[in-house]
């Protein structure tokens, strides 16, 4: 059985309030996602990746279909604060912006001291402090270059790497990535998606990863799921999607990776 199952999900927008007219952002998707594996929802800007993304860690309820996380229903079956927090605990966010992610009042500190009381672990004692270190550590940033700093004082690089040390910390089953490395500073995107493969051949942890970046779907995915208009139009391995292309949407984000697009001949 897989570990997240997403079955017919759709969502509708009901806009106007005199003459009312209904927005598909999500049409009847269906995917699964198993222990260990990175699967791409890959799309322009408005195919409906985002808002699957939102269903998916319960902050969006769909207009129809389900969820099904490790054999129970996330919209039914997850009802109370300990169930939620449950939830949250082994279904993590990463999102586009790092800097959105903080508090800018706070020192970076209070975002892995969040997911240590998560844990029931104070801060303060021994354990806690040696926890934040490792993490920092993990994902190669010096715990004294960053501790007790606000997030303005730090790269785009570095914040992003601390919401993966948080990551680290939880030791979530599932990650959803959305745009991880899009604000990111291009010589730092490899270091940052290489994190996300580390997690994966460390402690088995899956990642939905959101692009519009066909070239770094291939990359990283075990799985691509092309979207477009709300609706999953073109998904498999990335090389049979390369070989196979089904949608004529799917081969233009190929011939928009010039060297994907030479790798294989489908015309």
């Amino acid at each position: 059985m897989s570990m997240l199952e997403v079955k017919n999900l759709t969502k509708v927008y009901e806009m106007g309030l005199i003459r009312k007219r209904r927005i598909v952002a999500v049409n009847d998707v269906s995917f699964d996602v198993s222990e260990g594996e990175i699967v791409s929802l890959v799309g322009e800007s408005g195919s409906g990746k985002t808002t699957t993304a939102k269903m998916v860690l319960r902050l969006l309820p769909p207009t129809a279909g389900s969820v099904v996380f490790q054999g129970r229903d996330i919209w039914r079956e997850y009802k109370t604060k300990e169930d939620l927090k449950e939830y949250w605990k082994n279904v993590h966010a990463v999102f586009q912006d790092p800097y959105a992610s903080y508090n800018p009042f706070y020192t970076v500190d209070r975002i892995l001291n969040q997911a240590l009381r998560l844990l029931n672990i104070d801060p303060k004692s021994s354990e806690g402090k040696r926890l934040v270190r490792e993490a920092l550590s993990y994902v190669g940033l010096v715990p004294e270059d960053v501790l007790g700093k606000y997030p303005h004082q730090l790269s785009g690089g570095q914040r992003q790497r601390i919401m993966i040390a948080r990551c680290w910390l939880l030791k979530p089953k599932l990650i959803l990535a959305d745009e991880p490395v899009s604000m990111i500073d291009a010589s730092m995107r490899g270091a940052i998606i290489k994190l996300f493969m580390n997690l994966r051949d460390d402690y088995k942890t899956s990642t939905i990863f959101i692009t519009h970046d066909m070239g770094l779907a291939y990359y990283v995915s075990d799985k691509i799921l092309v979207m477009y208009k709300g609706k999953v139009v073109d998904q498999g391995s990335p090389d049979e999607l390369i070989k196979n292309p089904k949608h004529e949407y799917t081969k233009k984000l190929l011939a928009s990776v010039p060297t994907l697009y030479k790798k294989w001949s489908w015309e």
